[in-house]
């Protein structure tokens, strides 16, 4: 009896358990945020799939997506705040002082992300990391 518990024990622990994968249930395309209705549970575990609905709902599809393929890590983030060629603020601060300025995004951006602005005064090419509220906070 005590061998046959041992043997039920090793067995249990070298099976993988199955977990779902979130898959979408129809066709989504890039820089579409996604709802609940457009995700489901599909059979299987995936090493870099989601296991959480959510975990992908609220996020923005950066590929597009196809029904009954696993979603990956890669292939969704946070929802873009800056669309290319949008107007945004951009923010220089150092040494005690505040510089603001208009520009335009050059690159699409979701809050943390480093994009690239042109100063509409100077012309001037420049790298900003978006903010919570869509303006930058430009680097040197």
């Amino acid at each position: 009896m005590k061998n046959l518990f041992a043997s039920l024990a090793w067995l249990a622990c070298t099976i993988p358990a199955l977990a779902d994968t979130v898959v979408p249930s129809r066709t989504i395309r890039p820089n579409t945020l996604i709802t609940e209705m457009d995700v489901k549970f599909a059979k299987g575990d995936l090493p870099n799939g989601f296991s959480r609905l959510s975990d992908v709902i609220g996020q923005e599809a950066r590929v597009a997506l196809y029904p009954g393929r696993p979603i990956y890590l890669d292939d969704i983030g946070p929802p873009a705040l800056v669309d290319r060629n949008q107007l945004v603020l951009l923010r220089f601060t150092g040494q005690g002082l505040v510089i603001s300025a208009e520009g335009r995004a050059l690159e699409r951006g979701a809050a943390g992300d480093m994009i690239r602005a042109m100063n509409l005064t100077s012309r001037a090419t420049l790298f900003g990391q978006v903010q919570p509220d869509g303006s930058l906070i430009v680097r040197r």
